[in-house]
């Protein structure tokens, strides 16, 4: 990883919040990695693993000592109800570095950010969407994030170099960084994450309530009833705040599925069998038109240069644009030629839409030139 910082903080040391650090400390044996958790037996098996140089629980002196003398970078992985704390805490410290968060709803987390941080310029939002059905860290893995995608929610305020900084570090771990609006976020990851948990308990709660004793029902769905339901083994108190506190995106997205399981249902009351097939190629194409697996060509990069003059929102405006695109950003590098402009360089991988988004780019009033690079090339950008 060219990203490696010095020294980094991550509290909470959960599931994400263990997993990043054990990843990170991977990729940057020789970084300083000080983990913050309430119990006093994750810090010691934080430590004991390698994850984390040292683990503290967060009112000890030392925490604070840290933060104040050249950390670079505070992870927060803690529930949204303990965010406010430790803004809070970097506040009445006068922390200057860079913040980010693994928060799967943003809405709090931005509001708290703007009220309680002296630098809210200074945050850049994230979330990762991984995760497993072992809570805590004791499901933590280094590996738990190669391949899964990783929000990141510049806006016009965000320094260009933070984001870069960020999106190095974050697929140095082996995770893909898709640009999400901050206003698109919630409503987002509603649809593709909030409402298939609550369908997938829906259905494990459906298949236990016609279970006989012997739990034969349960034996018949082993298949692809079990791996469409694996994410309803989560941890119940986590995602139960999660549903509050994305409440509004959460129950429009129920609503909308309520509405077209009623369709399914009508087609079968009325004997309907060309809704019924209709509906369900409809779905079919969807499926099939999902890509199989990321499996990016080595042999296929893309530079997109792109000359910025020097205005707020520039980077997240242009990568939020390829993220639109479909387009995965192998790796971003910012050319300063002047103090009032610089070039913005990204990598691409094969995947997503070149001709959207070069048009896109374009309309948005950028310049844009493309040219293929071998991975030998490559290795001379970062």
């Amino acid at each position: 990883m060219s990203a490696c910082v010095t020294k980094i903080a991550v509290i909470g040391l959960g599931l994400v919040g263990a997993s990043f650090a054990a990843a990170y400390r991977e990729q940057c044996p020789d970084s300083e990695v000080l983990g913050i958790d309430v119990s006093p037996e994750t810090n010691a098996l934080a430590v004991e693993k390698g994850w984390a140089t040292a683990a503290l629980a967060p009112d000890d002196p030392a925490f604070e000592q840290y933060v104040r003398s050249g950390c670079e970078l505070v992870v927060i992985a803690t529930p949204i109800a303990a965010v406010d704390e430790y803004f809070e805490r970097l506040s009445a410290w006068d922390y200057r570095g860079i913040v980010t968060d693994t928060a799967s709803t943003k809405a709090h987390v931005l509001a708290a950010a703007e009220q309680l941080l002296p630098y809210p310029h200074n945050f850049v939002p994230g979330h990762p969407m991984a995760g497993s059905e072992v809570n805590g860290i004791e499901g933590a893995r280094a590996d738990l994030f190669k391949g899964a995608h990783w929000i990141l929610c510049p806006d016009e305020n965000t320094a260009a170099e933070h984001f870069q900084l960020l999106h190095e570090i974050v697929t140095g771990i082996g995770a893909r960084v898709i640009s999400l609006s901050r206003e698109e976020h919630d409503e987002a990851v509603a649809v593709v994450s909030h409402v298939p948990h609550i369908i997938a308990s829906s259905l494990v709660e459906l298949a236990s309530r016609h279970a006989d004793d012997q739990q034969a029902l349960f034996r018949l769905a082993a298949g692809g009833f079990k791996d469409s339901t694996r994410i309803a083994a989560g941890s119940p108190k986590l995602w139960s705040g999660i549903a509050f506190d994305n409440a509004e995106a959460l129950g429009r997205g129920l609503d909308e599925i309520r509405e077209i399981i009623g369709r399914f249902a009508h087609a079968l009351e009325t004997g309907d069998r060309e809704t019924m097939i209709a509906l369900l190629s409809a779905a079919a194409d969807a499926r099939r038109a999902l890509p199989a697996a990321w499996v990016p060509s080595t042999e296929k990069l893309l530079e997109v240069r792109i000359p910025m003059e020097d205005r707020k929102g520039v980077v997240a405006e242009a990568t939020t644009i390829a993220s639109q695109a479909g387009c995965n950003i192998q790796s971003i590098e910012i050319d300063h030629i002047t103090e009032d402009s610089a070039v913005l360089s990204l990598v691409l991988t094969d995947e997503g839409d070149v001709g959207q988004l070069s048009a896109h780019l374009i309309q948005a009033g950028f310049s844009v030139s493309f040219s293929p690079l071998s991975p030998k090339e490559h290795t001379h950008v970062d």
